[in-house]
């Protein structure tokens, strides 16, 4: 027997919680699945390897701290992260002579099977396929007559017919005739523009190569543009004071910055860039900073200001709202009035759509956490690194991530998802908002889970139909029939006191003003953070030094409109 206690008198929101009820009284991480990476079939994910690992497409050993390199789900294949766009052979899966295997010998000619023995080894030998060490005494493994390829007995059938051929060396022939058939083309479709233009793309933005090969465009876009604009200015933290710690968490902290001698402050999200690398974050990371640059049409989303990197760290350099955020308020007043939430919900949804209508999930991380006030009392969505783009037509994700509490059914069950998710997790913050607790509950993920999945949340007496009608609305389990993915939201009869024209130009006034005295102020955020000393952590000198730095490419650049601040 499950026992859940609910206030049921409105009239007690100030007043102390009995003994039993759940309020919302911690903050509540995100978790993201591991990214996996299809190539060529296999489904490589960042791995710790528990013993010492060869790569097998180098040969060299894979070493490191925390996450190494990757592998592959299918067959165990081990290697480097940088030797990843140099695979060749197609996953095996199960067999060395399946149909994906035959893929070779149609494209390359090759089919070269190996030829293995049961070998004895004298000596502490590694597998070329999974990289990990020959156990036993004799008999360890099978080792190919030909090439002299070392495999454990249980990989023999997973290793492709590439007898005697060099990965490496082929993938860099490969990759070098490649260049060499495309930069006519590159030329011929760029035929308008001035010679020196198309070397200097050519050069400098390799990555964007290839679609603009196929893909000519003669405007850039707004992205395009900013970083046009700003490619003289250069941003250090040189030019940054630390003040005081926001917030912190498992990707590093959130701090207020003064930009020096200038009066002018913001909020520095710093992330170490070892835990984004262990993560295999990269490219979430910069999801997020093309976000963020995009959040400038929209009054009701972070602005960034300027993205810049050290050797340790990546930083967004964004606008400081010292009204902090909604989970600093609520627990202080333990929910918020019909006519607080009514307001802050139509200003989210204002946000949420700009979002969708650019073809960007904000997936399951809308929390109150992540709902900033401004100093006059409007909210600002932060945080998007787990933002998914490109959701246009049929595309959808899988990624199984967001924040236990505000993740919906259909992600739970394994299902393709697309904007439906927002529309549940919005729902969830709502009910939150107005009942200051959340609508499911379990003693762990496992039973939090279950109660997601089956069970409906408790509406108090007191709530209004309206309020009940749009919860329930939010909270169908059906994607296909939730509102938000039909239906009109903005229509729905508890919004009926707003008017969006207005509310879209920010031309309603807040219900609620945070009490803030200066442009500095940072008496809307919490103490545990605050106690802590501003300043940035550091990792482990080796590790940093092996860091990959390339894989950074391009993360720095500096809005026009923080431009103007620097100079002068």
């Amino acid at each position: 027997m499950a026992v859940q206690f609910f206030l049921e008198n409105e009239d007690s929101v100030k007043a102390p919680p009995p003994e039993g009820v759940l309020t919302i009284n911690r903050r509540r991480g995100a978790f993201k699945q591991p990214r996996v990476h299809c190539i060529k079939h296999h489904e490589f994910i960042a791995v710790f390897f528990h013993q010492p690992t060869f790569c097998s497409v180098c040969r060299e050993f894979v070493w490191g701290l925390n996450k190494q390199g990757y592998k592959c789900k299918q067959c165990n294949a081990a290697i480097h992260k940088k030797c990843i766009d140099k695979i060749i052979g197609k996953c095996t899966g199960t067999a060395a002579n399946s149909r994906d295997t035959m893929f070779q010998k149609e494209r390359f000619k090759i089919d070269m099977p190996h030829r293995f023995k049961t070998y004895n080894y004298r000596g502490p030998t590694f597998c070329d396929h999974c990289g990990s060490l020959l156990w036993g005494l004799y008999k360890q493994g099978l080792k190919c007559e030909d090439c002299g390829m070392n495999v454990h007995s249980y990989c023999q059938t997973k290793v492709a017919n590439l007898c005697g051929i060099n990965q490496r060396l082929l993938a860099e022939a490969l990759h070098q005739v490649s260049i060499v058939c495309i930069v006519p083309k590159y030329f011929l479709a760029f035929k308008g523009k001035k010679k020196q233009t198309c070397h200097y793309e050519w050069k400098m933005e390799f990555n964007t190569f290839f679609l603009l090969a196929r893909n000519p465009r003669r405007t850039m876009t707004p992205w395009e543009q900013m970083l046009e604009s700003t490619k003289m200015v250069h941003l250090t933290l040189d030019h940054l004071v630390w003040i005081k710690v926001l917030g912190k968490g498992s990707f590093g902290k959130v701090l207020l910055a003064e930009l020096k001698g200038k009066g002018q402050y913001f909020a520095v999200k710093a992330l170490k860039k070892d835990v984004v690398l262990m993560d295999d974050d990269v490219e979430c990371t910069m999801v997020e900073k093309r976000v963020l640059a995009l959040a400038w049409e929209n009054p009701f989303l972070t602005h960034l200001y300027a993205t810049l990197q050290s050797k340790e760290h990546l930083f967004f350099v964004m606008e400081y709202l010292n009204g902090g955020d909604l989970m600093f308020h609520i627990q202080d007043k333990g929910r918020f009035n019909t006519a607080r939430a009514t307001f802050y919900a139509a200003e989210i949804i204002v946000g949420l759509q700009f979002l969708h209508s650019k073809g960007i999930i904000y997936r399951c991380d809308l929390k109150l956490d992540n709902v900033m006030l401004d100093k006059d009392g409007h909210i600002k969505i932060a945080d998007f690194g787990m933002c998914r783009e490109n959701v246009f037509g049929e595309s959808k994700a899988t990624t199984f991530c967001g924040t236990p509490d505000y993740i919906a059914p259909e992600i739970l069950l394994g299902l393709k998802y697309t904007f439906s998710v927002d529309w549940w997790s919005f729902g969830v913050l709502v009910y939150e908002m107005l009942i200051g607790q959340s609508p499911f509950q379990g003693d762990d993920e496992e039973e939090l889970f279950e109660a997601i999945r089956t069970e409906f949340p408790h509406y108090p007496r007191w709530i209004s139909k309206e309020a009940k009608s749009l919860l329930e609305q939010l909270f169908e389990r059906d994607p296909c029939r939730r509102l938000g993915v039909i239906g009109k939201i903005r229509e729905h009869p508890f919004f009926k006191s707003i008017n969006w024209t207005a509310l879209e130009r920010r031309e309603v006034e807040p219900p609620f003003r945070p009490k803030v005295k200066s442009a500095s102020d940072y008496s809307n955020f919490d103490r545990e953070f605050l106690s802590e000393k501003p300043r940035l952590s550091h990792g482990d000198k080796n590790l940093i030094e092996s860091m990959d730095q390339n894989a950074f490419a391009g993360f720095s650049f500096v809005n026009p409109k923080l431009m103007t601040l620097i100079r002068k």
